[in-house]
This record gives structure tokens, sequence and C-alpha cells, in this order.
């Protein structure tokens, strides 16, 4: 099949000089890449499940609604809930 690609000026000219030093043709560096590419991208093993450990008693502080930002805000700048590193 034919195809019309744009590819980085540079790229293709080492892409052409590697066909020429190895006896092959640009389409078949082209095939090849994508070929390693796609099965990479098979290998790939599932991502794994990630359970989020919290701590403290949980909940919003009183008077804190998650929908307003800026009590968020508010709380975030507080003296009482920085760290102190």
């Amino acid at each position: 099949m034919r195809t019309t690609v744009r590819l980085d000026d540079e790229l293709l000219a080492e892409a052409k000089r590697y066909a020429t030093r190895t006896g092959r043709t640009l389409t078949s560096l082209i095939d090849e890449g994508l070929r390693e590419v796609l099965a990479r991208g098979e290998r790939r093993a599932p991502a794994k499940r990630v359970e989020l450990i919290t701590g403290g008693k949980g909940g919003l502080q009183p008077g804190v609604k998650i929908d307003r930002w800026a009590d968020l805000l508010d709380l975030m700048e507080d003296d009482r809930f920085r760290s102190s590193d």
C-alpha cells in the first residue's frame, strides 16, 4: 500500500544513510520499526491496581465543602495544617 508520511528531515537523512549502509530499502526500515513498536506495545503488562492507603480520621474538616475551592485553599494555607519540613 502507498501512503505519505511526514518525517523529521534529520531522521529521514539518517534512515536513508542507514538503509544504504545495510543494503536495505527505506520502506523495509519503516516496516521493521513499526512492527517493533507495535509488538512492544502488546507485550506490556497490564497496569496493576493500586490501593491508596490513607491515614488520619478521614473526612473533611467541619465547614469545608469539597466543591468550594476557596475553602480548600484557605485550609491548605492554614498554619495549623502545614508540615514542619
